[in-house]
């Protein structure tokens, strides 16, 4: 019975036991990644990418903040064309 005991407790604390894992490194690990022309070509090109789409937001946004600009009046009154009478067009339609 205590030789059953005993083997039982050995497999289980075998398969509990946790197991260290050992790598190791090789020469091809340690030698650092060195970018060829091909590589830096297509890196200048993406960031090239990115900065013409960062400069197009930015046109954007400035184009819409003109058009609110021009839509919106300090009074609170909103149009494209803002009428004033005695404007120039109140004076090109007495004519």
């Amino acid at each position: 019975m205590v030789i059953v005991i005993l083997l039982f407790s050995t497999i289980v604390l075998a398969n509990v036991w946790s197991k260290e894992v050992i790598v190791e490194i090789t020469e091809e690990e340690e030698q650092m990644w060195v970018p060829t022309k091909e590589d830096i070509a297509y890196q200048d090109s993406m960031y090239l990418i990115i900065q013409n789409t960062q400069d197009d937001v930015t046109d954007i946004k400035e184009d819409i903040v003109l058009i609110l600009e021009r839509l919106d009046y300090k009074d609170g009154t909103w149009d494209s064309i803002r009428y004033v009478k005695g404007g120039k067009i109140d004076k090109h339609r007495n004519k």
